[in-house]
């Protein structure tokens, strides 16, 4: 029997269904001759910037065309009210076609310009201004705006962790992101945890863990089409453009982690379906999304040979292409022309790529001058106010001087003294601005031999993994020229030990921080690793691994991959001596600021009384002792019903 609730959840049903099999462009809806039929400056003012879609019928270039006719009728009338709106509308089309050079310095004359304007108009330059400084990553002026929107009330916090994330430092970024928006998510607010799971992915992946990254992107996928398909909760027209834009971004990342994780097939698949949706929602606006997938999908293409397809992507034409986009495509044409042997061309763009850098640097040497002739300017404006404040102290001192005493002499000594007094402000401004010169020249000469270091340090780790990799390759020629199975065992136990110490040096050299593993990452690395060696076990054992955000250094790491690299490899090979089918491993694997637990357990026959059986040898027992005694604690071992348990505290 159908109750009422029943009745309302069909209706709502037909009508979403109904609306879904519709396109989300209504051709009937033009919102560009909406806006030039308004009346006034002020109707279009709020036509534009409640119009998400405001480019679905015609491009942003047309809108900027209108806009520009637009200002200069106003100014022959000048209306100053109606020059403003088109203009702040002309900063949000300049951002829109990626013209962020522009966009903030429209921006920033409007803002400066105009201190009575309303606070809503005050937050859409701000967060305009906040978006144009994340793209030309001057961060430190985008950490201006944000504090100058706290001061309004715009926003109640302040918050830094996409600035984190584009300043390098990932990790940073995620941890501070999950610590402010995690506490106020609700579970069901499926399209906030769509956003936040995109978001944490974005930070793993930017860390150099596709893997983990995977699964945040697809958790987000499964929320954004829980949010698209519930048919419950009404959505407007440009809620279902958002999500859906939102699902093509989300696709796009999937397929970015695919592709550095060289499943190229699976990451094309992902990538065209993500730069569809992008073209589809995105409705005219610049789009670095679809530029960097693009880019992705021809890297793609061209390691599957389909060249063809690869080269008219890298030939798509867009308006803003940024140093690192510009870059890439340069040197995807340049292995396109070299898989092709058209070497001239190759050669061409390897040359181009050359000449891109060294505008890059000379750019960021013009920037690095800007910002210090923007200090010595501000200095020098400080100065004439105080210089200014002296004039007026002198005038009120020669007053009253020459009220008590309407001599000439005495007026004499009162100028000398005012111009010494000046004289010493300008002498102590000079002295001011040179010793500001030579802190910023200090401070890059430190910053310069930081670099270098991180250089040396990344160099060094680098060649002692080549190095472990020589001996691990040797081991092999040694095994192949070795009869004895014994032997033939033991060489392959010590070439699997050298690869899981190459393997800390490899993640050492890659990361940023040079001091401390990703433990969790490294894990994955490893154990990896481990299941290429053992190609006829261990592929269907489900391997949970329990170390997210735990960070060791070199000291602890190498013990740990040494420890791990036994377990895993004796679970391969005794544990699961007749089928793996139901088999489980799990790693567990905490730290905190005074001590650390490490736990190993797998479901496998368990072990005998005899340790050698389970081992193989004595030498892996032994071994793992050793290594454990080194982190200063004793190893444990637990015979459970099923299988084994190994665990330890360290300091």
């Amino acid at each position: 029997m159908f109750t009422k609730r029943t009745y309302l959840q069909l209706f709502f049903t037909f009508i979403l269904l109904s609306a879904f099999g519709q396109d989300v462009v209504n051709e009937d809806v033009n919102p560009f001759r909406d806006f030039q039929i308004a009346p006034n400056s002020s109707d279009r003012f709020s036509l534009f910037f409640n119009t998400p879609n405001r480019y679905s019928q015609n491009s942003a270039f047309d809108w900027k065309k209108a806009l520009e006719d637009y200002v200069i009728d106003a100014e022959m009338v000048k209306d100053s009210s109606a020059i403003f709106d088109y203009k702040m509308m002309q900063t949000q089309v300049f951002f829109d076609l990626g013209e962020y050079s522009k966009s903030v310095a429209l921006s920033n004359m409007l803002y400066k310009s105009n201190s009575d304007m309303s606070l809503d108009r005050k937050k859409i330059l701000l967060e305009l201004l906040d978006n144009n400084y994340a793209k030309l990553k001057l961060y430190i002026k985008q950490t201006e705006v944000r504090k100058e929107k706290k001061e309004l009330g715009i926003t109640n916090n302040i918050t830094f962790y996409d600035i984190y994330s584009n300043l390098g430092i990932p990790r940073i970024a995620r941890t501070e992101y999950i610590t402010e928006v995690s506490r106020n998510l609700d579970p069901k607010d499926y399209l906030g945890n769509a956003i936040y799971n995109n978001n944490i992915g974005n930070y793993l992946w930017l860390d150099k863990l596709p893997p983990t990254a995977i699964s945040k992107f697809k958790n987000a996928e499964s929320f954004i089409n829980i949010y698209l398909n519930d048919v419950i909760e009404v959505k407007t027209e440009n809620d279902l453009i958002k999500a859906n834009l939102l699902k093509g971004i989300i696709l796009g990342n999937i397929g970015k982690c695919y592709a550095d994780l060289k499943e190229f097939n699976n990451a094309i698949s992902y990538l065209q379906t993500s730069i569809e949706m992008i073209n589809e929602y995105r409705l005219g606006t610049y789009s670095s999304e679809l530029v960097e997938n693009t880019l992705y999908l021809a890297e793609c293409q061209l390691q599957v040979d389909e060249l063809a397809k690869a080269k008219i992507l890298l030939e798509k034409e867009y308006k803003y292409l940024d140093a690192d986009h510009l870059l890439k495509r340069n040197r995807l044409f340049a292995a396109y022309y070299d898989k092709i042997s058209d070497f001239a061309n190759a050669s061409f763009y390897y040359k181009k790529n050359i000449r891109v850098r060294d505008s890059i640097a000379l750019i960021e040497k013009e920037i690095t001058g800007q910002q210090l002739d923007a200090l010595v300017k501000s200095e020098l404006e400080n100065s004439k106010a105080l210089l200014n404040e002296s004039k007026e102290n002198l005038a009120k001192k020669s007053s009253e001087m020459e009220a008590l005493d309407n001599t000439i002499s005495a007026v004499f000594i009162s100028l000398i003294f005012t111009l010494l007094g000046f004289a010493g402000v300008v002498y102590a401004y000079l002295r001011s601005i040179k010793a500001q010169r030579i802190i910023v020249k200090q401070k890059y000469i430190i910053e310069a031999s930081l670099v270098e270091k991180d250089s040396l340090l990344k160099e060094i780790h680098h060649r002692v993994k080549n190095n472990l990799q020589m001996v691990s390759s040797l081991l092999s020629l040694q095994t192949k020229n070795t009869k004895s199975k014994a032997a033939i065992e033991a060489l392959e136990e010590g070439k699997s030990r050298v690869k899981a110490m190459a393997l800390i040096h490899q993640k050492l050299y890659q990361n940023d921080d040079l001091s401390v593993i990703e433990m969790q990452g490294y894990i994955e690395s490893l154990v990896n690793s481990i299941q290429s060696v053992y190609k006829k076990g261990g592929h269907k054992i489900n391997i949970t691994i329990d170390a997210e955000n735990v960070e060791l250094d070199i000291d602890r790491a190498i013990p740990f991959g040494l420890i791990l690299n036994e377990l895993v490899s004796n679970s391969f090979k005794y544990g699961f001596p007749t089928d793996d089918e139901n088999g489980k491993i799990y790693i567990h694997l905490r730290k905190n600021e005074k001590e650390g637990f490490f736990e190993y357990t797998d479901n496998g026959v368990g072990l005998p009384e005899n340790m050698e059986e389970r081992t193989g040898s004595s030498m892996g027992i032994r071994l793992m002792n050793r290594l454990v005694n080194q982190l200063q604690s004793t190893l444990n071992i637990d015979k459970v019903n099923e299988g084994v348990r190994f665990w330890f505290n360290f300091k």
